[in-house]
């Protein structure tokens, strides 16, 4: 090679020479250089498609070559078989297979990466010739690979007899690629039929030379272990598994050699689980005794501490019996049988120790008792209830082994523990969890009842020395049902809240799982409130400690959402303590945050005239906190502090909701409640007209600092949200500020609060005249950013799009009532869907969507659309065409879809006079392509559907990924 492909150089002034490859795989795998590196990759990967290559990859795998340059031609070789097949003439066809079998003897010995290449190559071709061209690829192969006598020259496998080992591993190598390099392979449907059965066809003559291998004294654990992995290739071409029977079976001999072990039960699960197993019910029988045999085995490894055997060995049983419990079911006569595989899985969820720590095995059968009771509980009611009577107690075992399993280890045993342990730990639970809640399907209220006994004999009796894992394990199995499913008709739900208060929670993980197992029963106490007095005293005390914050918090605000209209004579009591706890900062800010929802459900149902009064004593310590911190210097605390302050108000006015209580009264209370309601200011309101200009004083000290700006106006947010139209007498400071606010530094949140107070006070006159205001005032300040360059402020387009698309929703004859300049508009929206950002570009879609919703009652958006459409039309082209995300195809298409509906005759005409640009949108599509496309755009004027897929496969076109798959060869 005269020079290396250097940056810069043209790599066509290159010729695809042995010297020049060489060269460049020598810059590519050793120039520490990363852009030589790149421009080395990019020159080969055109050398490898040349047609040159046919020639050049053979020099390549010559002895003398290192190992990369010898890959390289190998992979050449699977390139140009897999992509250029057309390309080589059909009278070449005999010499490639015999020079492919003789490299790939060559290369037996390694290097293993060379002959795996060389393998899938050859494996490759046999695809693109089965079966006319080559009726039988597999018995052709092996023979090849049988010993010869030396004179037979002409024969590849003439050297079969010198290396017998390195040979068998070859052809074992090349029968294992096989099925793989089908499978990966992109085949129309007919072909792939065709070609599955012909390799099934031939099945025969791998399976019996691997059984003989797998039985032969003289095969290395190397060999054996090459069978087990070439029988798994081969499951997954469904071949059957009546005629892969012995060989199975045989597989259950490997186990004993923990050599073969993993290999073996990857094999045995991968041949069980194929979903064609099913036809071959004798066959299943024949090996459930086979994998019972190896119960004793089990039990000697999880005796030993062996993670790794038991793993294994159940996971062979849990493949029979998940994959075919149905089936297994169904053979009385093997009644037995199968309950003694189901009782060697419950053993498997059982295993000794704590997970993951000790063992990994007991998860992996926790989705086997849901297949097993879904099954019983599909059969017809008679067959069902013989099931149960043989089931039921396996069930009430199970659920005694999960309890167990559950258990957490001793506390310092637990402090030990890595953080990744303890979060398994947690998963795990979770599972387990779930597992009790679906089991409850099966075992009903005798399952409450069970749990409810243990736990008041350990609480009650006193000769039961109970340790608090035991405890905690129960209460964990009472939450995990209670949490999902109605256990208001249990007669043991009343005993358990009785047994609660005798619960020492001390420890603190036990006093974690009382707090949320109070907290799955805050519905059952909405029915029956008169067991709050005995429960909340519980919760409150939970609610000082810093340990219990998530679960305490939590707890208590289920209770105040589910029983807040029963709460009156407790709060006092839950202020008192919430106050305390939030002044004295005990909790992380987000369980704070909690915890003031929790008192806005608290409040709400109070008496009306209380509120206020509770509400200020509530957050006059904070207010005043917020006034200091005001009156400081700008710095990162102060910061914190203001944003921490703002957040909790945000949290209490996103519950605080007076009229959610008067709506949920009887009809005979309803009236006081209302009158007393509209006689007396939402509190919220007369909070927010008090602090109000405090809330000014932080926006002019902080009016640069987007995110305190966000939380300012999250407060306003959260309010108008919830108050809905009662926020109406804050409209009109509230747009002052925010006309304000945005003129002087403009920040997406303003945007986004107009556009909730859009959508509540649309049809209020006597607001929206402040409201107009407003948005003339955002409109004009965004637009003048847009003739600026918008391309640093995605979040305020995203923002002003949406705000634009929300107006002309709820109310477009806001447009013909302000000055709004409608041309600069448009053109905002045509730059925003030129963002790389998705969000902006959705917005902006949604933006015309609705826009072209108004065109025809609307003469001012009509004469933008007469005048400008075209280029509305030529960027929604070129974003399809390759310039955004191929996910926001759908949203494209309703433009492309409105534009249709609306104007059809125009859209007709621009999609013409666009797409006659030559290489527009994209030079990968031709003329009569973008002429399909835009019949079937301006077909479908109602079926979006329809219009997605036109504008997704046109997308594809564009791009040059039509038909490509994505994926290599």
């Amino acid at each position: 090679m005269e020079s290396a492909p250097v940056p810069g150089q043209n790599p066509v002034e290159l010729e695809f020479t042995q010297e020049n490859i060489e060269t460049a795989l020598y810059q590519l795998y050793f120039d520490p250089d990363m852009e030589r590196k790149n421009v080395a990759q990019k020159w080969l990967t055109q050398a490898q498609a040349s047609a040159q290559a046919w020639q050049f990859c053979w020099a390549l795998l010559s002895p003398d070559k290192i190992p990369e340059v010898q890959f390289f031609g190998a992979s050449t070789l699977h390139i140009k078989i897999c992509r250029h097949w057309g390309d080589l003439p059909a009278e070449q066809h005999e010499d490639l297979r015999m020079q492919l079998l003789s490299h790939i003897l060559c290369f037996s010995s390694g290097p293993k990466m060379v002959l795996t290449r060389l393998c899938v190559a050859l494996a490759s071709m046999a695809l693109n010739l089965i079966p006319q061209a080559w009726s039988e690829p597999v018995a052709d192969m092996v023979r090849a690979f049988q010993p010869q006598e030396p004179d037979s020259q002409d024969n590849p496998g003439a050297k079969a007899s010198q290396e017998p080992h390195a040979h068998c591993l070859a052809l074992l190598e090349l029968l294992t690629v096989l099925p793989e390099e089908f499978q990966s392979g992109r085949l129309a449907r007919a072909r792939r039929t065709q070609l599955r059965e012909a390799l099934v066809g031939e099945w025969a003559v791998v399976c019996g030379m691997l059984r003989q291998l797998l039985q032969s004294q003289d095969s290395s654990v190397q060999v054996k272990e090459k069978v087990l992995r070439c029988l798994s290739s081969w499951v997954g071409l469904d071949v059957p598994l009546g005629e892969s029977q012995e060989l199975v079976q045989d597989c259950f001999a490997a186990l004993s050699d923990p050599g073969l072990f993993d290999t073996a039960v990857e094999t045995i699960v991968t041949a069980i689980t194929q979903p064609d197993c099913q036809r071959f019910i004798n066959v299943l029988l024949s090996l459930m005794p086979m994998v019972l045999g190896l119960y004793d085995q089990l039990k000697t490894a999880a005796q030993n501490g062996d993670m790794e055997t038991t793993h294994g060995i159940c996971r062979i049983a849990v493949a029979l019996g998940e994959t075919h419990s149905r089936v297994l079911l169904g053979q009385p006569d093997h009644w037995q049988e199968y309950l003694a595989l189901v009782n060697m899985i419950l053993f498997c969820t059982g295993i000794p120790g704590h997970y993951p720590v000790n063992e990994t095995t007991s998860s992996l059968t926790l989705t086997f008792w849901y297949t097993l009771q879904d099954d019983i509980l599909s059969f017809e009611e008679e067959k069902q209830a013989v099931y149960l009577q043989v089931y039921k107690p396996v069930y009430f075992q199970l659920v005694d082994v999960l309890l167990l399993k559950s258990h957490y280890p001793s506390q310092e045993e637990y402090a030990s523990w890595s953080s990744d342990d303890k979060e398994q730990f947690r998963i795990y639970r979770v599972d387990i969890s779930d597992t009790l809640m679906y089991v409850y399907e099966m075992l009903g209220a005798e399952l409450l009842s069970n749990l409810y006994d243990r736990l008041g004999r350990l609480l009650m009796d006193p000769q039961q020395s109970a340790v608090w894992q035991d405890i905690e394990a129960l209460l964990f199995g009472f939450q995990s049902i209670a949490e999902t499913i109605d256990v208001n008709y249990s007669d043991v739900i009343p005993g358990l809240i009785g047994l609660i208060p005798r619960i020492n929670i001390s420890n603190v993980m036990l006093a974690d799982t009382v707090m949320y197992t109070i907290g799955s029963l805050a519905e059952w106490l909405a029915d029956h409130p008169v067991m709050l007095g005995g429960i909340l005293p519980m919760v409150l005390r939970g609610l000082v400690k810093a340990e219990l914050s998530v679960s305490s918090v939590s707890t208590l605000k289920r209770i105040c959402r589910e029983c807040r209209q029963d709460l009156a004579p407790y709060a006092q009591d839950i202020l008192t303590v919430s106050q305390d706890v939030l002044v004295k900062e005990i909790h992380e800010s987000s369980q704070c945050m909690w915890l003031m929802q929790a008192l806005g459900f608290l409040l709400s149902a109070l008496p009306a005239e209380e509120i206020l009064g509770r509400l200020h004593s509530l957050i006059s310590p904070h207010i005043q906190q917020l006034d200091s911190l005001v009156r400081q210097e700008p710095d990162p605390a102060t910061k914190q502090g203001i944003m921490s302050i703002l957040g909790l108000l945000s949290s209490l006015f996103t519950t605080l909701d007076v009229n959610r209580h008067a709506d949920g009264l009887d009809e005979e209370d309803a009236s006081p409640r209302l009158t007393a309601a509209q006689s007396i200011q939402n509190p919220v309101v007369v909070v927010l007209q008090q602090v109000f200009p405090l809330i000014q004083t932080i926006i002019s000290k902080w009016l640069h600092d987007s995110e305190v700006v966000e939380a300012v106006c999250g407060v306003f947010d959260k309010s108008v949200r919830t108050l809905l139209h009662d926020f109406g007498p804050m409209v009109a400071r509230l747009s002052e500020m925010l006309g304000q606010i945005y003129s002087t530094y403009p920040q997406a949140p303003a945007l986004d609060l107009t556009r909730q107070m859009m959508l509540i006070f649309a049809g209020e006159e006597q607001h929206m005249s402040d409201v107009r205001s407003l948005v003339e005032v955002l409109t004009s300040t965004t637009l003048s950013i847009f003739q600026q360059g918008p391309r640093d402020h995605p979040d305020i387009a995203e923002s002003f799009m949406n705000l634009h698309a929300q107006i002309l929703k709820r109310s477009p004859d806001l447009y013909p009532s302000t000055q709004l300049d409608v041309k600069a508009l448009f053109y905002s929206g045509i730059l925003s869907i030129k963002f790389p950002e998705t969000p902006t570009v959705k917005a902006a879609c949604l933006f015309f969507t609705e826009f072209l919703s108004h065109c025809k009652d609307m003469p001012a958006l009509n004469d933008v659309l007469q005048s400008d459409g075209k280029i509305l039309t030529e960027t929604v082209l070129q974003a399809v065409g390759g310039g955004s995300s191929r996910s926001l195809a759908e949203n494209f298409s309703e433009v492309l879809l409105s534009l249709n509906r609306h104007s059809p005759g125009l859209l007709s005409q621009w999609l013409t006079e666009t797409l006659q640009t030559p290489g527009f949108p994209s030079a990968h599509v031709t003329m009569e392509q973008k002429h399909t496309f835009s019949q079937q755009i301006l077909r479908e004027q109602t079926n979006k559907r329809r219009v997605k897929e036109t504008v997704k496969e046109f997308s594809l076109l564009c791009r040059g990924l039509q038909g490509a798959g994505f994926s290599e060869c």
